[in-house]
């Protein structure tokens, strides 16, 4: 799930991601869940989501309000993975696609 939180007096918007259990790559026990994209050069350790009591896994981010934000999970660094609830995929050169999402209404 990833959840749009507009703050009009900055001209930005907080984006939420919330990955739950079903959601994670099966047969393998998460050591480490980051999220890597155009926001932060893609650097697999700048933004780690943290577990929650429910089993969920959240990271918060604030990017310019209309950005378009690429990005995809990374799973004890190693495993990539997407977001089923993006606003669009690309295509990332690899072979594979990135999760798109537009930080606006």
């Amino acid at each position: 799930m990833i959840q749009k939180k507009h703050i009009k007096s900055r001209k930005s918007c907080k984006l939420i991601f919330v990955v739950p259990p079903e959601e994670l790559p099966e047969g393998i026990e998460i050591q480490t869940l980051a999220i890597a994209g155009n926001f932060n050069d893609w650097d697999p350790e700048a933004t780690l989501l943290e577990a929650d009591r429910d089993g969920n896994y959240r990271a918060v981010i604030e990017v310019p309000e209309g950005e378009h934000v690429r990005f995809r999970y990374l799973a004890n660094g190693e495993i990539w993975f997407n977001a089923w609830q993006a606003d669009g995929y690309a295509p990332n050169g690899f072979g594979e696609e990135n999760c798109v999402v537009v930080a606006a209404d």
